[in-house]
């Protein structure tokens, strides 16, 4: 009964009802008006035919563009007004303006080093052009870098706290969840100690990722143990676009030598401390070099982005000399070897989608093959289209996504995608130990690209992601060799088990397909 009142009054469960009141009282008002006033009703209609043909004519991604045609056919009388409110907002203009704002503090501290890119040009002009791609969107590629791959969240907590513990100068941390627990308690009992030692600490988190795990201005409680806190987009009950922007990355940067990120959060199920979906798999990439810059400067954009706006952080913003936090190439060791290292963040408001093309790239130069680590497989067209065509052109293309899912109606629409794909002779398995929550692609056991980005609508356009690129890094043979083993121990999905699926299972899939790009 306790926990039942405590999900009653939590802030999630206030903010659901709020938000769930007024899109009901909307509703409501516009019918009753309606029925009422003639002409408001056939204005409504009108209104609702221009909005469909708004939408038709603008850029977004089509799949995007039938989800709310079909919403506001069926509903016609506010189905226009519901797409004004929540996915046109002057909000989004202005939150696109001061993002564009801190992004231009760091574009001139992340030049390119031609020379790198033309190293990999003699040796794979493709490859070549992937790289060029990504650091014509603000993130270089690097040598002198090295990057190891964790295949489990507890390989990946024992060498952050032992890196954590040997901070000198800072610490940034962010993250899209933080749960008190084992894992953020030892974390953050670090912290603290790292703070009487004057290490400069400041951590980021999202307030939709947290906001059923931690306290309401949890923040003022990391402040008053030193701890310099920003809070991510706070969540309102006020319908608008601006609260499908999530920060999902994950990033830890320590002195700017080494730096973590992939899709490990700071909550106890990520090292299976607490078992809630089976054996929660998850993966994450330490990168050790002058590649670490990039994910300080990520960092850094945010962190200048949130505290201009005092949420949480208790100043308006200030801005820094950047290079105070920077490592520069005479820190490290030169090396000749042919290993480059290549972090990147994909933003929702630049209308580029960063990590879909890069994902999109590597499917369609794959020779040989492309395995793939989603936990979600909800995708549009072209993507289907790419993995289809590699697959016909005789490319070795696997997709691992979990047995046990963490949200059923997600699930229902990532196993609606397997025939499919399955037709084309993409392999699909399903990891039967538990859930996957690993963000990793391989390509031809030379790329890889492992971070934060799922294969569904919202990291791939509505999500502040990041990740590493990754090019003849020896690091890409331990990501091999975590596909080789969990193939395994995997359940081989086939056309038969898709034609087996009952009915109304069938019904339901078709049904949540429509709100895909929602998900």
């Amino acid at each position: 009964m306790k926990k039942i009142l405590k999900v009653l009054i939590s802030r999630i469960a206030i903010i659901c009802l709020l938000f769930g009141v007024q899109i009901a009282a909307l509703i409501l008002l516009t019918l009753k008006i309606s029925r009422t006033y003639v002409f408001f009703y056939s204005f409504l209609e009108i209104f609702s035919i221009c909005v469909v043909l708004y939408i038709t004519s603008s850029h977004t991604n089509p799949s995007h563009k039938l989800t709310w045609v079909v919403l506001i056919l069926i509903f016609p009388l506010f189905g226009g007004i519901l797409y004004f409110m929540l996915s046109v907002s002057r909000a989004t203009k202005g939150f696109r303006k001061r993002i564009n704002v801190s992004k231009a503090e760091t574009i001139n501290l992340l030049e390119q080093d031609e020379a790198i890119i033309g190293r990999i040009r003699r040796l794979d002009t493709g490859i070549a052009a992937q790289c060029n791609y990504i650091s014509n969107m603000g993130f270089p590629v690097y040598k002198n870098t090295q990057t190891r791959y964790f295949d489990s969240g507890e390989e990946f907590f024992v060498s952050l706290i032992e890196n954590i513990k040997k901070a000198k100068k800072f610490i940034f941390i962010e993250f899209f969840i933080i749960n008190k627990g084992i894992m953020w308690n030892t974390v953050l009992s670090v912290l603290e100690q790292k703070v009487k030692e004057g290490v400069d600490v400041r951590i980021i988190y999202d307030d939709a990722g947290c906001l059923n795990r931690l306290p309401h201005k949890y923040y003022e409680k990391l402040r008053s143990k030193g701890i310099k806190c920003c809070v991510f987009n706070p969540f309102s009950p006020i319908p608008e676009i601006r609260l499908n922007h999530r920060d999902h990355r994950k990033i830890i940067v320590i002195d700017g030598y080494i730096a973590y990120t992939g899709g490990i959060n700071l909550s106890d199920e990520y090292i299976n401390v607490k078992e809630k979906y089976g054996h929660w798999k998850d993966a994450a990439v330490l990168v050790k070099g002058e590649a670490v810059w990039s994910l300080t400067a990520m960092f850094l954009q945010l962190w200048s982005f949130i505290s201009g706006q005092e949420n949480g952080c208790g100043r308006k913003n200030n801005q820094e000399d950047y290079n105070k936090f920077r490592t520069f190439k005479s820190d490290f060791c030169d090396s000749d070897a042919d290993e480059f290292v290549q972090p990147f963040s994909d933003s929702p408001v630049d209308d580029e989608a960063v990590g879909e093309n890069i994902y999109l790239n590597m499917i369609l130069r794959a020779k040989k093959y492309v395995y793939i680590f989603t936990p979600y497989l909800v995708v549009d067209h072209t993507m289907i289209k790419a993995l289809r065509l590699a697959a016909k052109s005789g490319v070795d293309v696997r997709i691992v996504t979990p047995h046990i899912p963490d949200k059923w109606y997600v699930f229902l629409v990532t196993q609606s995608y397997y025939p499919v794909l399955l037709e084309a002779g993409v392999r699909i398995y399903e990891y039967t130990p538990g859930f996957l929550h690993s963000k990793a692609f391989l390509c031809d056991d030379e790329l890889a690209v492992v971070g934060t980005i799922n294969l569904d609508f919202r990291s791939l356009y509505f999500h502040f992601e990041c990740g590493i690129f990754l090019y003849k890094t020896s690091s890409i043979n331990e990501i091999r060799e975590d596909f080789l083993k969990t193939f395994p121990i995997c359940q081989v999905v086939t056309l038969e088990d898709c034609k087996k699926v009952n009915l109304p299972r069938r019904i339901l899939q078709a049904f949540l397909r429509l709100f895909a790009p929602l998900m």
